[in-house]
């Protein structure tokens, strides 16, 4: 090492130094800046009915006996004829008339020195509302609850009936009205045996953390007299329908039965005792038992093309033409559903009528009969075929559906 670099090693080290300290502190500030305190953000508005309430007052009740739409609003310093407006105006989205006790509603009013109803709320049911504006122009608009879905899942055993099981169950009494919607095909849930069961998996509907109803039946498994009954749901040219583990169709072109029977109090027969006539005779059809008034439903989609009266036989009837193939007959009703005459198209499980004892009969029951080309069948052994199976392009999401659900419906 020379002289001039042992005269500058000194000077160069308070420098490098000095250059360390600088940079540190400069860091140290920079990282004071980033550090400072964070920008609060504004809290999310409260949002009631789709509208911000921040700044309004939301006051909430329940219709009283006897309380009508003038009792509520008057309160509230709702003029006589702003709320006359409001039931003129408005009758073709709700009736005011439908208000039923009961039922929630609320008002909306501003934070004047004297408050002003803005909004009046009327909850049809848990999860729709009638939102009427009662400011400037007066409307009313049909709106919906956010709904929030929960998949579960549940199990039973029948001993007496699909409705007993289920409230045993302590599940939700609707999911026999939809279990027996899904089957109305194939199983006839008059026909249930001791130790038939089901298992379900389906989704929950939540409001506000509050249970509002069942939602779809996802899939399901029937097990009757052993066999095991497989529905799934698919949607499929923008329509969802049930379909078993194959991909066939659980919906067919009739229903099971006509009506809900207490029994059947007669069968198929070609010879059976006439009990007014009392001689025996043919009975080319199946009666039903039930109460006076019970709704009579139509198979299948058809055409009506005979209404009519036999004093000495089927009383009131109406026969119904499907297809070339197929006529169903239902006799001795009390009445006929409204607008129901000959060459009226009616759809599959439409009412057409009522259960009644008109004609030859001891008592109120429906005289059911199935014709196939023109010759009565036994309707009890009616094989009706199904509707459109999963298309071949679909089979992939579908089999992909099944292998998810069918675990878990084995499991149950």
């Amino acid at each position: 090492m020379n002289k001039l670099s042992k005269e500058l090693t000194p000077v160069f080290l308070i420098f490098f130094a000095l250059f360390i300290i600088t940079s540190c502190h400069s860091s140290k500030q920079k990282k004071e800046v980033n550090e400072g305190p964070a920008v609060l953000s504004k809290p999310a508005p409260k949002i009631e009915y789709g509208i911000n309430v921040d700044t309004l007052t939301v006051v909430k009740n329940k219709v009283k006996r006897n309380e009508f739409l003038a009792d509520i609003l008057l309160k509230y310093g709702v003029s006589y004829q702003t709320i006359d407006n409001v039931v003129r105006k408005t009758k073709d989205v709700f009736d005011v008339r439908d208000i039923r006790r009961g039922h929630n509603y609320a008002l909306i009013l501003n934070n004047d020195s004297v408050p002003k109803a803005l909004y009046f709320i009327y909850e049809q049911n848990p999860e729709q509302y009638v939102k009427y504006h009662l400011l400037d122009s007066i409307y009313a608009l049909r709106e919906y609850m956010p709904v929030k879905t929960q998949t579960d899942t549940t199990a039973g055993i029948i001993k007496t009936s699909l409705w007993n099981a289920i409230q045993d169950n302590n599940d939700d009494v609707n999911l026999a009205i939809k279990l027996s919607e899904i089957y109305a095909w194939t199983i006839d849930f008059f026909e249930l045996k001791p130790n038939d069961s089901y298992k379900v998996i389906y989704n929950q509907r939540f409001v506000n953390g509050k249970y509002t109803g069942m939602g779809k039946i996802l899939a399901a498994d029937f097990i009757h007299e052993g066999q095991n009954y497989y529905a799934f749901y698919f949607e499929q040219n923008g329509k969802g329908n049930y379909f078993d583990e194959t991909g066939k169709s659980l919906q067919r072109a009739f229903l099971k039965a006509p009506l809900k029977y207490t029994r059947i109090s007669s069968r198929f027969s070609n010879r059976r005792w006439q009990p007014i006539l009392k001689i025996y005779r043919p009975h080319h059809g199946v009666d039903y038992a039930a109460p006076t008034g019970t709704p009579v439903h139509a198979l299948g989609d058809g055409v009506i093309i005979a209404r009519g009266y036999q004093k000495m036989g089927a009383g009131n009837y109406l026969k119904i033409r499907h297809n070339s193939i197929y006529t169903t007959q239902y006799a001795h009703l009390s009445r006929y559903a409204r607008g129901m005459r000959d060459g009226v198209r009616v759809k599959q499980d439409q009412v057409i009528g009522y259960v009644g004892m008109t004609g030859l009969a001891t008592g109120p029951h429906l005289d059911f009969r199935v014709f196939k080309n023109g010759v009565a069948i036994n309707p009890l052994k009616l094989k009706s075929p199904p509707s459109i199976p999963i298309s071949k392009a679909n089979m992939p999401a579908y089999d992909s559906l099944v292998k998810q659900y069918l675990p878990v419906l084995d499991s149950l």
